[in-house]
């Protein structure tokens, strides 16, 4: 009688033909003192810490590499001016600052990012192709959250030209508000953000977010002036007193993202285990049809929700949402701590 044979497949092998059952094996272990755990080794809730290193690129005015497990972004910010005299439908801001509602950074385009998913960076990039639709809801949903965000404010972009005031030389009181008053934009700052992504291993929307966030608040700008003779923007070379100055950041966003992933492949609402996946890797996000990203600022002490994106599956509901919105605020807090 022949021996019986038995087919013995390693964990890289049971992943690869079964991905699904294979997470699931993880997450609900036949022995129940083993503690639910993914593949990757984290816990349902528990996020990849954030690696950040600023001033990475030398002919940026502000870059950053940011890194969460093998999720490799680095993202670079170049200003280039834009003339008052090139922007169709141009209105002057008010003495004031403000612009009668008008707003500039969204309306003249002074905010442009962009996402490059390189080649290499994951198996299903592949050279010379037109970019991904990933690639272009990246860009899109950057965009969106650049502006509604308002972590920047124009004043920073703005580019005066300050007239002399001419007459016997003499300081009058009053002739400091009177300079102020007379001063005119002549052109803006435009923010070129690019985003490339050296390796991809899932959640790419945070990490975009906190490299662009990084390299924000590495960013700094050369004095521009307005030359009335060549009737052109200058930037003065830095000196002791004409530093670059860096851009003012408002707050702190920071986004966080989380998978669902159930029991059964096509689970029903209401049916079935799920559990609850911050930061999802490639793996995990292939094999979930809902995904929430929550966009959390804790400066002032006390988490606000600025953001909220949920797409596909019906198990995310407000009392999941309140959950989520504590594990946000610990993200926050690592992100910062990082930062630091």
């Amino acid at each position: 009688m022949a021996a019986s044979s038995s087919l013995t497949l390693s964990s890289a092998t049971f992943a690869k033909l079964s991905p699904h059952p294979f997470l699931l094996a993880n997450l609900q272990p036949s022995d129940s003192s083993t503690p639910s755990a993914r593949t990757n080794g984290r816990q349902p809730r528990q996020a990849r810490p954030y690696g950040v290193n600023t001033s990475s690129l030398s002919h940026a005015h502000g870059s950053a590499v940011v890194r969460s497990g093998d999720t490799t972004v680095i993202c670079g910010v170049r200003g280039e001016t834009l003339l008052t005299s090139q922007i169709p439908n141009f209105r002057a801001p008010q003495a004031d600052g403000s612009t009668s509602g008008n707003d500039e950074l969204r309306d003249y385009d002074l905010l442009v990012p962009n996402v490059e998913l390189a080649t290499g960076c994951a198996p299903n990039f592949l050279p010379g192709v037109p970019p991904t639709t990933l690639a272009q809801t990246l860009s899109t949903r950057l965009f969106s959250l650049l502006h509604s965000s308002k972590i920047l404010s124009a004043e920073d972009l703005r580019i005066y030209h300050k007239p002399e005031i001419r007459g016997d030389g003499e300081v009058r009181e009053g002739d400091d508000e009177m300079h102020e008053a007379m001063k005119e934009v002549k052109a803006y700052w435009v923010l070129y953000i690019d985003v490339l992504f050296i390796s991809f291993d899932g959640n790419p929307f945070d990490v975009a977010w906190a490299a662009i966030l990084a390299a924000l608040r590495d960013t700094k700008l050369p004095r521009a002036y307005w030359d009335v003779d060549r009737e052109m923007v200058l930037c003065s070379r830095p000196t002791q007193s004409t530093k670059a100055a860096p851009l003012r950041i408002g707050g702190l966003p920071v986004a966080c993202t989380a998978a669902v992933f159930t029991a059964k492949e096509r689970q029903k609402k209401g049916g079935g285990h799920y559990w609850i996946l911050v930061d999802p890797d490639r793996l995990e996000e292939s094999l979930c049809n809902e995904t929430v990203t929550m966009v959390v600022d804790n400066t002032e002490g006390e988490t606000k929700i600025l953001a909220i994106s949920k797409n596909g599956g019906t198990v995310v509901g407000p009392a999941l949402m309140k959950e989520f919105a504590a594990v946000s605020g610990a993200r926050w807090e690592e992100f910062r701590a990082v930062l630091q």
